[in-house]
């Protein structure tokens, strides 16, 4: 028992590491890849492609890196990732340089398997928890994205700079430093996640090597007939596609009013100190409270954020900041006790299966949301794009106090 909780410590100190370099990488390219974008095309309206590639590309990347943890491990599977966003941060630099917009979309489509990579990482931090750390292991590696989220996007003017030095457009200079941190997160995992989480547990459990053989329709199928797998999917994708309509379109609703880019910064900055800064807390009531309550608490926070979002004015950045806290904040805890009630609802043959399925229906969601976002604004309003990503939460309430009683 202590060795396991000896290998444990040094799983989460590795993929936190891993986390922080990956999301640095992952999130210093989101505005220059949308500004390149619409210098290639010479188009605005263009400029969100850069963005859903690289929505398309995590989420295509789901079911693959989860067949290979099911092959070779999570150390396998993390380092293939994070390589091909190495690659694909490459693709962006030559479609940049010389401005290619298929390359350039190449690129941005594989940085998404460097996220997909983050993602799956927190299913590799229960991979040898007990129970009653499950929860807290999990957001341990979810708050090591806090550090590049944050800071990731006020590195555009100094690794511009950098990339000018080498007569490059400045532009690129984000994929460059993409190129180096997520090549160093590759080596990070192939070099020092040993022994691979998943492959250890599957050994102390005395299970086969290879535990995923069914697809993905399959998998889905298996999901639908566990109450509480489904219940612990359904919130992942409902969590995050309220979380990305409602963030994506405040920026343009304040922008309405002519509300100054650094304010707009500063409210989106809140939101994602909402999202991550305070996971090892949600991860700690997880596991104090239940995954039921606090699957409950994030859809009160997310309720009360649509709610406060909706009824500002575009002026109003006070009360929009503190809705898109409490937003990021519904969102962290959804993913995570969401996540770890999926980790530990599913039989052992389909773990990674499940795991790459709920990345894969997480990032579509977000995608589809994202899109119906611009829509719903632009033919209604802001405030009815929040009453409208109410519903899904509300319906989702009911089936959870169904399962909680069951």
């Amino acid at each position: 028992m202590v060795e396991v909780q000896n290998v444990q410590r040094k799983v989460l100190s590795v993929l936190a590491l891993g986390q922080v370099l990956g999301g640095l990488g992952v999130a210093s390219t989101v505005a220059a890849g949308s500004l390149l974008v619409a210098g290639i095309t010479g188009s605005e309206a263009m400029a969100g492609l850069a963005q859903t590639s690289g929505v398309l590309g995590a989420a295509a990347m789901a079911i693959p890196l989860s067949k290979l943890t099911s092959r070779g491990g999570r150390r396998l599977a993390l380092t293939s990732g994070y390589a091909l966003g190495a690659l694909g941060a490459l693709f962006a630099i030559t479609g940049g340089s010389y401005r290619n917009i298929v390359l350039m979309l190449i690129g941005t489509f594989l940085v998404g398997a460097a996220s997909a990579a983050g993602y799956q990482s927190r299913f590799a931090a229960v991979d040898l928890a007990t129970d009653v750390s499950r929860a807290r292991n999990l957001s341990v590696v979810v708050w090591g994205a806090t550090i590049g989220a944050v800071a990731g996007p006020n590195l555009m003017e100094p690794s511009g700079y950098i990339a000018l030095h080498f007569g490059l457009p400045q532009l690129v200079g984000p994929y460059l430093f993409a190129s180096v941190t997520l090549t160093l997160a590759a080596v990070l995992l192939i070099s020092l996640l040993r022994p691979d989480p998943y492959l250890y547990a599957a050994k102390l459990a005395d299970a086969p090597r290879i535990m995923q053989t069914k697809n993905t329709r399959e998998v889905l199928q298996q999901i639908r007939k566990i109450p509480r797998a489904l219940l612990a999917l359904l919130t992942i994708a409902i969590g995050h596609v309220v979380m990305v309509s409602i963030m994506v379109m405040t920026p343009v609703y304040m922008a309405h009013v002519d509300v100054q880019l650094r304010v707009i910064g500063i409210v989106i900055s809140i939101h994602v100190a909402g999202m991550y800064a305070f996971s090892p807390v949600i991860g700690w009531l997880t596991d104090q409270l239940g995954r039921f309550k606090t699957i409950g608490f994030g859809f009160v926070v997310l309720l009360t954020s649509t709610i406060i979002s909706g009824t500002a004015g575009a002026a109003q950045s006070v009360q929009l900041a503190i809705g898109l806290f409490l937003l990021g904040l519904g969102w962290s805890a959804t993913l995570i006790a969401g996540s770890t009630l999926l980790a530990e609802s599913v039989p052992q043959e389909i773990k990674t299966g499940s795991q790459g399925v709920a990345d894969l229906v997480m990032n579509l969601s977000g995608a589809l949301g994202g899109a119906l976002a611009g829509i719903i604004i632009t033919v209604l309003s802001y405030g009815w794009l929040c009453a409208i990503a109410a519903m899904p939460v509300v319906g989702l309430s009911v089936y959870l106090s169904r399962v909680w009683r069951s």
